[in-house]
């Protein structure tokens, strides 16, 4: 490793140097199976033969122009985009943090418009919404903000699921404009936002004219079986964040608006330099295209159930294990204690997973994972857990 890379990472002793699928290979030769997907990012896969020749395309025509000119490419995705959400309009950035900072904005010029001198938004224990300034503050995570004060203000937190927490915020907060929920939080523990807690966050914002803006950076673009997670609630935002799995790998994140807040930025109010670019939106709309022609929905939601179904049969009622939760192909199993040291112990059994939230051994493999190679993952798992657990 350079001596000259700041240190902000805790670094696997693993440099891997080209994948297949769901297979990944190191520099020395040996194959792993990845059940970590890049945290949710490598949609359909590592080198889709698809995917690899629309960016091999792209590239010899243009890879970027700025958003000082028209990008046809950024339109298509926009209007893909809008008819698989519901969405009215799309912003595009790099990342999950820049879509959900684009987020945290557009509320705060919602509440300024409805005459708040200073916006306030719902946020919720456990959440993680990125490391920027904004996005830190609005996570619900003490330790990744410790060493960062003064956080930026104009957040009021409340627990998860708790709706009587909500109504007290509502009555104690006149300033508040919106509440950011993810559907399920990735990085706090693979934890559901409940789908009648998401109608009810939909009734409140109605009844208070707030935003509803969901983060679906890490459990969107068809991980659960639809496109996004909130879409099993039936509820219709305001505000939805994407990223992560979106183009592959490629960076790109998008802010999507629905109705009134999507008109709520104009000229100079927001931009992003290489956000939206030739070569993410074709890496986008060829992701897209996958996903919907390998009929990759069905697949997540039927591998993903069977999984989790399994997992709770081979783990459920040990000693030790305290639940395996998620959807489709985002799943958490929650331990007892610290479980860290499972990382390292998969890994030299071939297997690529890592730990969230201390005791959560989270999975977010690719959408092309097959129900075989799910066997094979699970193989490898469960009697690694079996023992950390019994130990």
């Amino acid at each position: 490793m350079s001596g000259h890379l700041m240190q902000n990472y805790s670094r696997q002793p693993l440099a891997l140097s080209h994948g297949e699928g769901v297979w990944v290979w190191d520099e020395q030769g040996r194959r792993y199976l990845d059940g970590l997907g890049g945290i949710a990012v490598n949609t359909v896969g590592h080198a889709h033969p698809r995917l690899v020749a629309a960016l091999r395309d792209q590239v010899g025509k243009l890879i970027h122009c700025s958003n000082v000119y028209e990008i046809p490419l950024q339109d298509r995705l926009a209007d893909r985009l809008c008819a698989l959400s519901g969405a009215d309009a799309a912003f595009f950035c790099n990342s999950g943090l820049e879509a959900n900072e684009a987020a945290i904005k557009l509320a705060r010029l919602w509440g300024h418009r409805r005459g708040h001198a200073l916006p306030q938004i719902l946020v919720f224990e456990g959440a993680f919404h990125g490391r920027s300034l904004a996005t830190l503050s609005a996570t619900g995570n003490p330790k990744v903000q410790k060493g960062f004060e003064p956080l930026v203000e104009g957040f009021v937190r409340v627990e998860l699921n708790d709706e009587a927490a909500v109504e007290r915020a509502a009555r104690d907060n006149p300033g508040l404009s919106a509440v950011f929920i993810e559907a399920i939080q990735g990085e706090g523990g693979v934890r559901p936002a409940q789908l009648e807690f998401l109608r009810f966050l939909r009734r409140m914002c109605d009844r208070h004219g707030w935003l509803l803006m969901i983060d679906e950076v890490q459990c969107g673009m068809g991980r659960t079986g639809k496109w996004l997670a909130h879409q099993w609630a039936d509820v219709r935002p305001d505000v939805v964040a994407m990223a992560k799995g979106l183009a592959s790998g490629v960076p790109i994140g998008a802010l999507l608006g629905y109705g009134e807040a999507a008109r709520v930025f104009g000229p100079g109010q927001h931009g992003s330099t290489f956000g939206g670019n030739p070569l993410a939106c074709r890496a986008a709309l060829e992701t897209l295209s996958i996903v919907e022609d390998e009929g990759l929905l069905d697949s997540a939601a039927r591998v993903g159930a069977w999984m989790i179904e399994q997992l709770r049969e081979r783990l459920g009622g040990l000693p030790g294990v305290r639940e395996v939760r998620g959807s489709g192909l985002m799943i958490g199993i929650e331990l007892e204690r610290p479980c860290g040291a499972l990382v390292e112990q998969a890994r030299e059994a071939g297997l690529l997973i890592n730990v969230t939230h201390d005791t959560v051994i989270r999975l977010l493999p690719a959408l092309v994972l097959r129900s075989e190679e799910a066997e094979q993952l699970l193989a490898l798992l469960v009697p690694l857990v079996q023992r950390f657990a019994a130990a």
